[in-house]
């Protein structure tokens, strides 16, 4: 497995790996698929404000893909970010949201310009959970039924690390 930066070359991939998260999961809360003019923004976004997306290939093909974005939008919040991991389903259980993670918190922690990392994960999501308590996340927070998806109320479990930041 290899660990990279994105390029627009993988959007594609991305975009398939992202719509079945819509889909079929409660991954991502949205639930209408995107285009790929959407996974162009996003890109273009993410890139421009220095922040990381990476892909975990294999066998040349891209497994899943991982990323961190400003948690909320006022100045305040500058030093918190969001982090988001997502895994092809063909290659669920082989290590890669581990390895999508450790080098996500590796590039936050090396930009010096992260203090928080967040993760919200749907509460049922005890995989996803698990794999951020491993990493020192904690559970800060629950809200319960602020999402629905599925024809169901879904809860919402709030994880924060924390990183050394220059101010």
């Amino acid at each position: 497995m290899i660990v990279r930066d994105a390029d627009k070359a993988d959007l594609p991939a991305v975009l398939v790996i992202h719509n079945t998260n819509i889909a079929e999961s409660t991954a991502i809360w949205d639930t209408d698929e995107v285009d790929l003019d959407d996974r162009l923004t996003w890109f273009a976004d993410r890139t421009a404000a220095g922040m990381p997306i990476l892909v975990a290939e294999i066998d040349g093909e891209v497994a899943g893909y991982a990323s961190y974005g400003q948690w909320r939008p006022k100045s305040g919040y500058r030093f918190t970010v969001e982090n988001s991991v997502y895994v092809d389903t063909r290659f669920q259980r082989r290590g890669v949201a581990t390895a999508l993670l450790t080098e996500l918190l590796a590039r936050a922690a090396d930009s010096r310009r992260v203090h928080a990392m967040v993760a919200a994960i749907e509460s049922g999501n005890t995989g996803s959970i698990a794999l951020h308590e491993r990493f020192g996340f904690r559970i800060v927070g629950e809200l319960p039924e602020v999402g629905h998806k599925f024809g169901r109320w879904m809860d919402l479990t709030l994880m924060q690390r924390s990183f050394p930041v220059d101010v």
